[in-house]
């Protein structure tokens, strides 16, 4: 599930995995379109031969906005030209009409504006697609699939479309196919309006469909993916960011990938998004291209939002993230954390760039638990924290209310803000630390706060997968589009903790660092750890190397002062991940002990992120 509205499109070429993977698992890789479309007729071909006048039927299975033409068109050219008869079937054919489903699904999402100005909420679905077919057509299309006359030469059936291989027909597949999409890309496709909602004719306006894919779309292709993939269910799995160039992988190579990456520290492809608060730090810093207007976000690390790329042979393979997590989440993250998130990975990593910016971050919230529960269905609440990486001249960063500042009458400052475009004396009512390097401030939900400009910050948060922000305050100023930045008061009100001002906030979530293990010229400390949080953050600061234990637990590893770093296995130390500053790196929960090496000179600073001791009883 995506909620990224606007990703910019580029591809970073540094995040690379190079696991080590067995020759035959290479050499089963088929790359490009065309090369992928022959092997399938091969296989087609190869048993039509074994058992002549049968028939074969193909799925071909995908995320939300997978494309099937090309290969569809290709496969169909490769077939015919060897005088094998082929019939095409779109599964969209057996789901309900569009009014049906939108019956089904709009009372999930939010449409009262002075409660979701931009229409940007709802709740998740709790169906399948089994729910969006029609009972009488599935049921035809079933007996097609069950009663197919035979041919003298054999012919092929191929069915596409997302959902064709749910449970009910799966067993009457000969050769099960699912295209998988990354995030990024799923995004992008909507915006150059290459897809439409699951039984749409058309396409509705590009973040009304964004909105229902995450709620709906996305919901179930999420799962019944997992599926799949859990299930070793697939023939074929298809990485189809590229239409023309395909990577066709058959199901046993893809999970050698799987298993040989969750043995390795690995780092995921980023996505970058410009935003009005924008800075240049990270565009400099990763080259990234002179179209960017500017970076505000930086999605190293937000589990449904990036995906991850593996090395095979000569070829580079995008996969979701998520897809990875789906199926070699115990080995990543440990059966306890599995269990106690629903096998979601846990705990979410960005970077918010103010640096050289034109102003502050939104004064903003986050809601909790049970808001989110109630209101949205979600999993969980939505805590945050930020460590300061970069801070320039006169950096702050916002974190509560002043003491006896007086919360109603922000309340109703920032309602005629949104209202009547009156400015807010928003100093007069929200606390701040001056920013510098290495502050850790920990941003549980309800806890009003802010970026402040002229900083880079290491946004850490938990499970929550949408993005529950209600900005309260954004300084009268208009979006990138030129339009006015949606404020959310409706919300944000009822989610505040009104009572964590500057005292609460310096004695509780403002903390000084404390050591918990130290040697020979390395230290490990507590920078940011409390009742209300689930993960615990620490920094590691050494001259040459230091040792660690996952203990069943995955950490993720950020150098966030220093050149280069190893990061590498006690055990079998040919794995290892090579990485640069502010690089982002998960070390698997199967890891155990590992390694930390100083690849240059300087000293180093390594940020950690782990799962607290006793969070599966939380």
């Amino acid at each position: 599930m995506s909620f990224m509205y606007n990703p910019f499109p580029y591809d970073d070429p540094r995040a690379v995995n190079r696991p080590a993977l067995p020759k035959k698992t290479v050499e089963a890789v088929v790359a490009g379109t065309p090369k992928a479309a022959a092997a399938l007729a091969g296989d087609i071909v190869s048993r039509l031969k074994a058992a002549p006048g049968r028939n074969i039927v193909v799925g071909f299975d995908g995320y939300a906005t997978a494309d099937w033409t090309r290969m569809v068109n290709l496969l169909s050219q490769q077939l015919l030209g060897k005088g094998i008869e082929l019939d095409v079937v779109a599964f969209t054919e057996v789901l309900k009409s569009e009014q049906e489903i939108a019956d089904m699904i709009n009372p999930n999402l939010e449409w009262d504006t002075s409660k979701d100005p931009s229409l940007l909420f709802g709740r998740l679905i709790e169906r399948d697609y089994a729910d969006m077919f029609d009972a009488a057509k599935f049921a035809a299309f079933k007996q097609r699939l069950e009663a197919l006359p035979p041919a003298a030469a054999g012919r092929v059936l191929l069915v596409y479309g997302s959902g064709c291989l749910v449970e009910e027909v799966r067993g009457l597949y000969d050769i099960k196919c699912y295209f998988d999409v990354t995030p990024k890309e799923a995004i992008l496709r909507i915006r150059r309006g290459q897809f439409a909602n699951l039984g749409d004719k058309v396409a509705a306006p590009a973040n009304r469909v964004i909105r229902r894919c995450y709620y709906a779309d996305f919901e179930m292709g999420v799962r019944h993916r997992g599926k799949l993939l859990r299930g070793e269910l697939l023939d074929y799995y298809m990485a189809s960011d590229r239409p023309d160039h395909i990577h066709m992988i058959p199901m046993e190579a893809l999970s050698d990938i799987f298993r040989s990456l969750a043995c390795y520290p690995f780092r995921c492809k980023p996505v970058y998004l410009e935003g009005v608060w924008g800075g240049t730090y990270v565009k400099k810093l990763r080259n990234l291209p002179d179209t960017m207007r500017n970076c505000a976000w930086v999605f190293d690390l937000i589990p449904m939002e990036v995906s991850i790329v593996v090395e095979a042979g000569d070829e580079k393979i995008d996969f979701p993230y998520f897809s990875f997590v789906q199926k070699e989440g115990e080995a990543i993250m440990g059966r306890p954390c599995v269990e106690k998130f629903g096998g979601y990975f846990p705990i979410r990593f960005n970077y918010d760039d103010t640096f050289h910016s034109n102003g502050n971050m939104s004064i903003q919230v986050h809601s909790g638990a049970k808001y989110n529960q109630e209101h949205f269905g979600e999993l969980g609440r939505q805590d945050e924290s930020y460590y300061v990486v970069v801070a320039g001249q006169d950096a702050k960063t916002f974190v509560g209310f002043r003491d006896g500042a007086d919360t109603e009458q922000f309340i109703r400052d920032i309602k005629l803000a949104d209202t009547e475009y009156k400015p807010v004396d928003y100093l007069k009512y929200v606390s701040y630390e001056d920013s510098k390097p290495g502050l850790q401030v920990m941003l549980p939900a309800g806890t009003i706060h802010s970026s402040g400009r002229n900083q880079v910050v290491l946004e850490i948060g938990s499970l929550t997968i949408g993005s529950y922000t209600y900005k309260l305050y954004d300084y009268l100023r208009a979006d990138l589009d030129g339009k006015p930045r949606p404020i959310h008061t409706w919300h944000g009100e009822r989610t505040l903790a009104y009572e964590r001002t500057t005292s609460w906030v310096r004695s509780n979530i403002v903390q000084q660092p404390r050591t918990v293990r130290e040697g020979d010229g390395w230290a490990e400390k507590i920078v940011g750890e409390h009742d209300l949080l689930y993960f615990t953050l620490r920094r590691l600061e050494f001259e040459k190397r230091i040792e660690d234990d996952t203990c069943g637990k995955f950490h993720v590893l950020t150098l966030v002062d220093g050149e280069r770093i190893r990061i590498r296995s006690v055990a079998q130390p040919e794995r290892y991940f090579d990485a640069e500053y502010m690089d982002m790196v998960v070390v698997p929960a199967d890891m155990g002990r590992y390694v930390i090496e100083n690849l240059r000179t300087e000293p180093i600073s390594v940020h950690k992120t782990m799962l607290k001791d006793g969070f599966d009883k939380e």
